[in-house]
């Protein structure tokens, strides 16, 4: 078998180098002297035969030999750290901590009935829970923020199963100059009035079901769409289940759409990594599954 001759704090000190600017920024940031850093840079040059970054300036800059390896080496590491993360939890049992990413849209009672099940059996185990939209769970997911995720999308290289659909209907305030028409509604109907929507929490900013450019207002939480149509404001989408009892009340009607009025999400439970799940987030996972059905 051969034994690499590159240590994985060579690599690490190479990733600091350019992640940070150069030697010094490294140094400061790894707590180390600037010239240990960089005879680790050397060394790791010197043991591979290449030259892997240059000075320009006071910049270090890859070569484009050392561009290839240094994504290789952010692989490794990421590899190296897997696992030691799967050592702790089968010392643990059971993790200390999970991070879960839920798609705004996912009806809040199911979120609440899972925790109430998951919680006597959960063993000190936390529960960092984060809302997102649209692709803001898959862009969690990619940056490893997150154990487990429920999400309109799965990112590539990732497995997840269907989990729920979620149904949306088109609806607004009856007082709302849209029902006042008396009539079917069509697209020039949706074009002269505000439509709610909510932004996307990930960096891609995806627009979803949006109607008019012009006559848009955007928030960042399907509460707060769900407060300002209520208000009379503006008209949208809103998730069927959330809006039960207010429909039932007269306090959003629905809108007589010629097509469209109403639409079905499906959403998907992504595990950040199955092989490296332990035993408490593979059990919120099942929970989560049996409240969906």
């Amino acid at each position: 078998m051969n034994t690499p001759r590159v240590s994985l704090d060579q690599w690490r000190t190479l990733q600091a180098v350019i992640d940070y600017g150069g030697y010094a920024q490294a140094a400061e940031k790894l707590h180390r002297s600037q010239s240990s850093v960089s005879y680790a840079v050397n060394k790791l040059q010197t043991q591979l035969g290449i030259k892997l970054l240059h000075i320009q300036g006071r910049k270090a800059i890859l070569s484009e030999a050392g561009k290839i390896l240094l994504k290789r080496s952010r692989q490794l590491i990421a590899d190296a750290s897997a696992i030691e993360q799967l050592a702790r939890h089968l010392e643990q049992g059971w993790e200390a901590e999970i991070r879960l990413a839920v798609e705004a849209a996912y009806p809040k009672q199911l979120i609440v009935d899972a925790l109430k099940q998951f919680e006597p059996q959960a063993k000190h185990t936390r529960i960092r829970l984060e809302e997102v939209v649209l692709s803001g769970a898959e862009e969690i997911l990619l940056e490893c923020k997150a154990d487990l995720a429920i999400t309109p999308f799965i990112p590539q290289g990732f497995l997840g199963e269907e989990l729920i659909q979620v149904q949306f209907i088109a609806v607004a305030h009856p007082g709302h100059a849209l029902h006042h028409l008396g009539r079917k509604l069509n697209i020039q109907d949706l074009n002269r009035e505000t439509h709610v929507i909510v932004s996307d929490s990930g960096s891609k900013g995806i627009d979803s079901g949006w109607i008019s450019d012009s006559h848009r207002w955007t928030v960042s939480s399907p509460a707060s769409a769900h407060k300002i149509i209520s208000n009379g404001l503006g008209f949208g989408w809103l998730a069927e289940k959330e809006i039960e009892q207010q429909l039932l009340n007269n306090e959003l009607k629905p809108l007589p759409l010629i097509q469209g009025q109403r639409n079905t999400a499906t959403l998907y439970l992504v595990y950040a990594d199955l092989d490296q799940t332990g035993p408490a987030t593979r059990q919120l996972a099942e929970i989560l599954k049996q409240v969906s059905t």
